[in-house]
């Protein structure tokens, strides 16, 4: 495994329904098409995953907060 995907696993093909323009831009582009965009649907796939365990991160202090108080307003600090 290799960050978010596992690059050994076999290709698939897909279609897909893009913009004519913008498809036409991306292919003047140096390099292979599917590569760059298999990239960015991989840095998609990591962000969406970031923000996953930061909330639930935000949600396991919320719960700790709400069952043993907020260590803002603990006075064994001062």
């Amino acid at each position: 495994m290799d960050g978010v995907y596992d690059r050994r696993t076999p290709k698939r093909d897909v279609t897909l329904s893009l913009d004519e323009d913008i498809l036409q831009r991306a292919q003047a582009l140096p390099g292979d098409l599917s590569e760059r965009v298999e990239k960015m649907l991989a840095d998609e796939v990591a962000k969406a995953d970031r923000e996953r365990r930061l909330d639930d991160v935000i949600e396991a202090w919320n719960q700790f907060d709400e069952k043993h108080g907020s260590f803002a307003d603990s006075t064994h600090f001062i």
